[in-house]
């Protein structure tokens, strides 16, 4: 089983990719990760990542297919791969449909957390994270424990992205609707896309995504 997970920043992709991390064994492909890895591995890969970030150049779409190859070719696919933050362009989706096809996968569906903007702007302004395990934590609607320690996994260290704000958020929402919505029409014309609500209940979301994979698989 291998999915993309699309919507806007602070949709909730993340929670859900953990999730099916958790429940399912999948493994969660962030592009961020993978740099971050790839940059610290010694590898060939590795070696022209570190060269690029270190030059303050953006990596480019064949570095991080090459990335990609690499971890399906590792053989721990687990439950199957889930897609984070790529592709985010017409050009990726392509590039990502030929590696697959190359390597004899599939994807199987492309799940798309919808939610309005302003919905968006509430949920991520006040948003922190976990920096043990990543649990998301906000300031309205989950505030850090009182205890300061995560619910999860104890930790005592929290995150907030210098980006979770009203006017960064505005910026990063232009770019998704200019570079990443042209995807959903893309995958719905191959008959891959499925939508869901992303202002549901996480568990509620979580059950709904389930429903879509068990359909897909």
């Amino acid at each position: 089983m291998n999915i993309i997970l699309l919507g806007p920043p602070g949709a909730g992709k993340g929670t859900q990719a953990r999730i099916l991390v958790e429940k399912r064994g999948m493994v969660q492909l962030s592009t961020g990760d993978m740099l971050r890895e790839a940059r610290t591995s010694g590898t060939e890969m590795g070696k022209k990542v570190a060269e690029v970030m270190d030059r303050g150049d953006l990596v480019t779409d064949e570095i991080v297919i090459g990335l990609i190859r690499e971890k399906l070719e590792s053989g721990e696919s687990g439950g199957g791969f889930i897609f984070d933050g790529f592709p985010r362009t017409l050009a990726q989706a392509d590039a990502l449909e030929a590696l697959m096809a190359d390597m004899g996968e599939t994807l199987n569906c492309v799940i798309e957390l919808r939610v309005r903007d302003e919905a968006l702007v509430a949920r991520i302004v006040g948003r922190s994270t976990c920096g043990t395990c990543g649990e998301v934590y906000h300031d309205q609607t989950k505030p850090i424990p009182a205890d300061g320690k995560c619910t999860k996994c104890g930790g005592t260290e929290f995150k907030r992205r210098a980006d979770d704000n009203e006017e960064s958020l505005k910026t990063r929402l232009l770019a998704y609707y200019k570079q990443t919505s042209p995807l959903l029409g893309y995958y719905h014309a191959k008959g891959k896309l499925q939508r869901v609500d992303g202002l549901a209940d996480v568990d509620v979301i979580a059950a709904s995504v389930g429903v879509i994979l068990d359909k897909s698989a």
